[in-house]
C-alpha cells in the first residue's frame, strides 16, 4: 500500500486533513507526542496517518517533528523571524524540487494592465494542488491567478476556516479582470497543475498589475522558503522604504497564490492575519516550508 502512487489529486484531498496536522505538530512539537496520539487528534488510525502523512509530506511525522525543532517554526510563526539561508527542498512535488520552479513572469504593458484585462482571452479552471482545490486562471502567456476552493469545510475549533466555494473562487479571480473575455476549461487548468506539481516544468506567470504593484511581487519572489518578511521589509526591498501601507495593499492582490509567496508577508508584530485563502492555510504553507527549509 505505502508503495502506490500519490497523485495530486490525492494530495488535494488530503490537504484538509493534512494541514490540521501541520498546524497540531506545530503547536505540540515541544512535547514529542507520539505517533498514536497525533493520529488520534486526526482522527485516524497511526498506520493511515503515518502513511498519508509521509506521501502527503514527503517526510515521516518523526522527521516532521526533528524538522520543527531544528527551526523553531513555533517562533517562526510567532514572531516572523528566521534565519534559514539554504537549499530548500519542499518534497510537494514527490522527486521534484518545487523551489526549482523557474517562474517566468512576464509583465503586461501599461496599457493593457490598465484595461482591466480587456481583450485577454482568459480560461478559468479548477484543479488539484497540494494545498487543496484549486481554481486556476490561465492567459496564453501564463497563469494569470491561482486561488483555493474549500467547498463544504465545516468551522473546527483551532482551525480558523475562511474558505470559499468553486463559484465564489471563481468569481473572485474573474472579478479582478472584468473587461476580459473569459471561458471554464478544467482541463487546461489540470494540463497546467500536472505541469508544475508533477512534473516539475517551468511556470509561466502573466502579471497584471500596475508597476509598482509588480515590482512588489517580485520582492515577494526573493524571499526564500521557510524565511517571512514584514510589509516594512518588502517596502524597502522593493525600493518604497516608505510606503509599508501601500506595499502591504499590493501583497494582498497578489492574483498568484503560493507561487508568488504572499503567504510569507507578516504584520510587523508577526501575526498571521489578512491571507485571503484563509489564515489557517497561510500558516500551514509556512509550516511546511520552515519544516522543510530545516
Amino acid at each position: 500500500m505505502t508503495n502506490m502512487p500519490f497523485s495530486l489529486s490525492d494530495r488535494a484531498t488530503a490537504y484538509e486533513r493534512m494541514a490540521k496536522a501541520l498546524v497540531h505538530l506545530g503547536d505540540t512539537w515541544r512535547d514529542w507526542p507520539d505517533l498514536p496520539s497525533v493520529a488520534a487528534a486526526m482522527g485516524l488510525s497511526p498506520s493511515h496517518f503515518q502513511r498519508e502523512f509521509t506521501r502527503w509530506a514527503g517526510v515521516s511525522p518523526r522527521q516532521f517533528q526533528a524538522a520543527i525543532a531544528h527551526a523553531e517554526a513555533g517562533d517562526l510563526l510567532r514572531s516572523g523571524a528566521s534565519v534559514l539561508e539554504a537549499t530548500y527542498e519542499t518534497g510537494l512535488s514527490g522527486p521534484g524540487r518545487l523551489h526549482d520552479l523557474f517562474i517566468a513572469h512576464e509583465g503586461l504593458t501599461p496599457g493593457e494592465a490598465k484595461a482591466g484585462g480587456g481583450g485577454a482571452d482568459l480560461c478559468l479552471g479548477r484543479a488539484p494542488t497540494p494545498f487543496g482545490e484549486g481554481a486556476w486562471l490561465i492567459s496564453p502567456r501564463g497563469l494569470v491567478a491561482l486561488g483555493f476552493i474549500d467547498e463544504g469545510a465545516p468551522k473546527r475549533t483551532g482551525f480558523e476556516h475562511q474558505g470559499r466555494g468553486e463559484a465564489e473562487a471563481f468569481a473572485d479571480l474573474a472579478a479582478r479582470y472584468p473587461d476580459a473575455d473569459i471561458r471554464r476549461d478544467d482541463a487546461a487548468a489540470r494540463a497546467m497543475a500536472a505541469l508544475v506539481f508533477e512534473k516539475g516544468e517551468p511556470l509561466p506567470v502573466a502579471l497584471y498589475g500596475t508597476p509598482f504593484r509588480r515590482q512588489v511581487w517580485r520582492a515577494l519572489l526573493d524571499i526564500p522558503a521557510g524565511c517571512t518578511r514584514t510589509y516594512g521589509e518588502l517596502a524597502a526591498a522593493s525600493g518604497h522604504p516608505k510606503a509599508a501601507r501601500a506595499v502591504g495593499a499590493a501583497v494582498g492582490a497578489n492574483p498568484i497564490s503560493w507561487f508568488i509567496p504572499c503567504h510569507r508577508a507578516l504584520a510587523a508584530d508577526g501575526r498571521l492575519h489578512n491571507y485571503h485563502w484563509g489564515v489557517a492555510r497561510k500558516r500551514a504553507m509556512l509550516t511546511f516550508e520552515s519544516a522543510h527549509a530545516a
